[in-house]
Parts: C-alpha cells; structure tokens; sequence
C-alpha cells in the first residue's frame, strides 16, 4: 500500500509513533469549525493500512496552529504518548521553526524574551516586554538564515512552548509573519495559511532509544521554493 494514502505526507511511522508533515489549512485538533481534524485522517490511515476492525489508538502529543505546516507528532500507543509528554515537558524536544519575514529583525540572531497572556476571546496572545500578572514567559532563539529580495527567512528554536508564541513574539520586535493578519502583517496569503513551518524535530525515541531527526519539506509556495 502507499505510504501517502488519504493525501498524508508520513515523515516517520514505526510501531509506537507516527509523523506527520501537517498542511496550512489542517486542524491538529477539532475546533469550533467542525472540520475534520488531522488524527482522524490519520486513524483511518491506520485502520485501513493494519486493517484494525476496531476502534483505532492516536493520542495528540503537540500541536501546530491551523495556518501554520510542518512536522507533527502523534502516539499510537498509550505508553508512547506518556513517555512523548514527558520528553516535551523535559524539553527533550529540539523543535526547529522556518518563518519568512518582510521586516528583518535589526540582529541577524538573537535571544527573543517575553511574556505572553492568551486572550480565549480573540484567540491571540497579548505580548508584554517584562513580568506581568497571569502571563507566561516565553523564550525563543532566531538566526536570520537567508535574504530574498524581499523576505527574510528565519530559522527559530523554542524553549518554551506558549500560544502563538513565534507569531507573536516576531511580531512584537516589528517582524510579523508572511500573511500573519492577526499579528500585524498587511495581508494574507491566498490559501489562508502564513509562512511558518515547523522544520524539524530532534528527539531520542521514546520506546527504542534510537536519536531521531526528522525533517519536513516544505510546502510549494513561491517563496519556500527558493529556499532549497
């Protein structure tokens, strides 16, 4: 059988673990849209390729923002799931982010600190320059990778993980997102999605040990295809 049925790109697939390079437009977990999200895609997947005549284990270890593409992962044993969750909270996770940027930043690399405050109301994180009650600390690290002729691409690692964080801590040092309207740039891109790609992931296996680095490729797109 295929490897890309039910239109998934599998970066990474054993017994206990399954990645996946997500699409802009593709739901991690169901929201108030409706839309089907990506883990029942992918439990489908799974049902059909092992031919399981039941009800089919997937557990969410992390998640992308709807308009955002890159690697995912997701569990397919209960055991996987928990020891994945404890690799994240032990920031055993190297998460490595592609943003593109009509601004650069004013440091070709740099150690982005603040402290960001969700708004459940409007879905966006409210981004403060020191210690500010009920908001989070968030940490990033950037390099300035490649200069188009009109973009700047970065490459971005997180060392924490808040909502929206590299949205909107880009955004608060004047470097907002390609298409990115909710955090300040002018205008969107025609599929709806923005230019941030979680790049690749670098973690030891949960189950087997063994180092994984994984990489997704990029999403067609004018600007990507020039970052090859």
């Amino acid at each position: 059988m295929s490897t890309r049925p039910f239109n998934l790109d599998i970066l990474f697939e054993d017994n206990h673990l399954i990645v996946v390079n997500k699409r802009v437009g593709d739901l991690v977990q169901g929201d108030q849209t409706g839309d089907a999200p990506l883990p029942d895609l992918i439990k489908s997947y799974l049902k059909e390729k092992y031919r399981k005549p039941g009800a089919v284990y997937l557990g969410v270890v992390h998640r992308l923002d709807r308009p955002t593409s890159g690697a995912v992962i997701f569990a397919k044993t209960s055991k996987a799931l928990t020891r994945m969750n404890q690799l994240f909270v032990d920031k055993k996770v190297v998460k490595t982010y592609w943003a593109a940027v009509q601004h650069p930043p004013e440091k070709a690399s740099a150690t982005l600190i603040h402290w960001l405050k969700k708004n459940p109301k409007n879905n966006k994180a409210t981004v403060f320059h020191s210690e500010h009650s009920d908001a989070k600390r968030a940490v990033l690290h950037y390099q300035v990778t490649r200069s188009l002729d009109r973009y700047s691409i970065l490459s971005i690692t997180l060392e924490t993980g808040r909502h929206h964080q590299i949205r909107a801590q880009l955004a608060a040092i004047g470097s907002p997102i390609k298409g990115d309207l909710k955090y300040g740039f002018d205008r969107s891109n025609p599929n709806g999605g923005i230019h941030l790609h979680a790049r690749q992931l670098e973690f030891v296996h949960p189950v087997t040990k063994s180092p994984l680095i994984i990489e997704a490729p990029l999403p067609q797109d004018p600007i990507w295809d020039l970052c090859h």
